[in-house]
């Protein structure tokens, strides 16, 4: 970091598991008032972790990602504790795109996990610029993995949230999460020149040009291997996962049906495949 830059300080929470991958991150930034970006899970040892890195600073600002238990449910008693205000994009399904809410009445909730009763004391919006006496971070609404997901960009350097990871890709669970949505967010993201990545679980980005190419070649990728299976005629989105992730462990199957899923509903969006019946949770999908 630059002499300019405000501290950071970054604290593990202890809720590893295959999809947190070593826990969540809980970002403090700031010198004598604090903002505390994702809070984390709902685990008394985080939030004495927490309040004891404060060490007495106020906490001024709770900002939260995105509406996941394992980001947003410490938020309340954090809350209560600093008195401090909470702020998000919006509710675990506010943002969801038009296409996703026409698939919501058929789909389970996402399998990672949203916090239904989360609400921010104030809603943020794309553009937003939020300051303390050392700091100004901006929002950038970033829907994909959720449709409230935003990043927050401190100068140069942008918490990610779950929206770009060093050490896995990112799921897209409709009809909470939205491909189409995802791969705009991420091409948004590449247009700027960040200096590094700090994501809502593992390691800072320390190349975040290479990360985020890859992360787009990736998906794109893995659309090509949809449409290629489909090429055998038609298919659920569960026998699909079967076919493209036979090197993936089969416990986590599931997570990528639904990114298979999510790349199914963009390609039927754009006019590459259909669904066959639509209104299944796990139709067959054809080609056009």
């Amino acid at each position: 970091m630059s002499r300019s830059d405000p501290p950071v300080l970054r604290l593990l929470a202890p809720n590893p598991s295959p999809l947190t991958g070593p826990g969540t991150n809980t970002y403090l930034v700031g010198g004598a008032e604090l903002a505390v970006i994702d809070p984390g899970p709902d685990l008394d040892d985080h939030l004495t972790a927490i309040l004891a890195a404060a060490a007495g600073r106020p906490v001024a600002r709770i900002i939260v990602t995105h509406a996941h238990r394992d980001h947003s449910a410490l938020a309340p008693r954090l809350a209560a504790a600093t008195g401090a205000e909470v702020l998000a994009f919006g509710t675990a399904t506010e943002g969801r795109s038009p296409r996703m809410a026409a698939w919501a009445d058929r789909l389970p909730p996402a399998a990672e996990g949203l916090d239904p009763a989360f609400t921010p004391d104030r809603r943020l919006a794309d553009g937003d610029r939020l300051t303390g006496p050392d700091w100004e971070i901006s929002v950038l609404h970033t829907p994909g993995h959720l449709g409230s997901h935003i990043c927050l960009a401190l100068g140069e350097l942008l918490f990610s949230g779950d929206h770009v990871m060093g050490w896995s890709s990112s799921i897209v669970a409709p009809p909470d999460g939205d491909m189409t949505d995802y791969m705009a967010a991420l091409h948004r993201l590449a247009a700027t020149r960040w200096r590094q990545l700090l994501p809502g679980h593992g390691d800072p980005v320390e190349d975040p040009p290479a990360r985020l190419a890859a992360l787009i070649r990736h998906r794109q990728e893995r659309e090509a291997a949809v449409l290629s299976a489909l090429t055998d005629g038609p298919a659920t989105p569960t026998e699909l996962t079967a076919r493209i992730y036979q090197d993936t462990p089969r416990h986590l199957w599931p997570a990528a049906r639904q990114n298979v899923l999510a790349h199914l509903i963009d390609l039927a969006a754009r006019s590459l495949v259909a669904a066959d019946p639509a209104a299944s949770a796990d139709p067959h999908f054809h080609r056009i």
